[in-house]
């Protein structure tokens, strides 16, 4: 067999153990057209180059690709290269400190071994597309990965915290998931002190330290939805619930998720929950929507409703 061939192996080898967790000799055998023996040959021609590929005998071994000392070369198939680089382009003018800078240098890597016919479809789709939302706050990449490490290790873990009355305190947290808004950074965890579900933003943090102290992980509120409730409520003076006719479906797709939440309701109707710290702004803002709306609380945003209600009639009439 040539050179050329059983390098063309070796990488389609490559390609199986990075698609699926674990394989075993038999299965890789049959997927490659060679024996085992050939398999088994090629496993080390990986090893050699510094793959670390794992073997394990008995019932259920086989062969899997581990972590490794560095970062060996990843083969990516069409979509999977397509995905990356346009995922690249988007971090590029993410809201992770640092991750421009590292974003821009991997897809400059990605980019310059890629076959022109993915590179002009990547392209085409970071011409066809525009951000809308503004910059965010900005967090530091070794923030990121600490909490990630404390969430997948089950670990305790301690920073000083902002809070809205501007002090400084102290907090030991469980945590649970990190969730992005797009624009910020949240944590869902279980502060310790208070033995209460707190969500916690990332840019009010300094000094996070994952400790040693190992917890049983419990029964948790949905991440997604309980930072959800807390950024579209707690932070405000007021809270509103507004009935809207019209689908739970239509309306979130005018009511991005970190303004507003829908619940279901029926007869086509959904409820609305939005909080702002100005009356006159969230009578507007339900207005803007352009659904038939009911207020269900609290009742002084009916009188600013009214009052709206009131301008928009005398600035009708103006000139008539």
């Amino acid at each position: 067999m040539t050179v050329e061939a059983t390098t063309e192996r070796v990488l389609r080898l490559l390609g199986l153990l990075q698609r699926r967790s674990s394989w075993t000799a038999t299965e890789l055998a049959v997927e490659l057209c060679v024996t085992e023996r050939s398999v088994r040959r090629d496993v080390q021609r990986l090893r050699a180059l510094g793959y670390p590929v794992h073997a394990t005998v008995g019932v259920g071994g086989g062969y899997r690709l581990g972590a490794g000392t560095r970062l060996p070369p990843l083969l990516l198939d069409d979509e999977e290269a397509i995905a990356t680089a346009v995922s690249l382009r988007l971090a590029s003018g993410g809201t992770v400190a640092g991750a421009a800078e590292a974003a821009l240098r991997a897809l400059a890597k990605l980019d310059q071994v890629m076959p022109s016919r993915l590179r002009a479809e990547v392209r085409a789709v970071h011409d066809a597309t525009e951000i809308l939302v503004g910059p965010g706050v900005e967090i530091d990449a070794e923030l990121l990965v600490t909490l990630a490490r404390a969430c997948r290790d089950a670990v305790r873990v301690r920073f000083r915290y902002a809070g809205r009355d501007g002090g400084e305190r102290e907090r030991t947290v469980e945590p649970v998931r990190m969730v992005t808004t797009g624009r910020r950074w949240y944590l869902m965890a279980r502060d310790v002190d208070r033995d209460d579900w707190r969500t916690f933003r990332l840019d009010r943090m300094r000094e996070a330290v994952a400790t040693t102290w190992r917890f049983r992980a419990r029964e948790h509120p949905d991440p997604v939805a309980y930072v959800q409730r807390s950024v579209t409520g707690a932070p405000y003076r007021y809270l509103a619930r507004v009935r809207v006719h019209a689908r739970p479906d239509t309306v979130r797709e005018r009511v991005p998720p970190q303004v507003g939440r829908v619940e279901d309701d029926r007869d086509g109707w959904c409820v609305l929950v939005v909080g702002g710290d100005d009356l006159d702004w969230l009578a507007a803002h339900v207005a803007r929507l352009g659904f038939e709306a009911e207020v269900l609380e609290p009742p002084e945003l009916r009188e600013a409703a009214a009052l709206l209600a009131r301008r928009l009639a005398a600035m009708a009439a103006t000139g008539s």
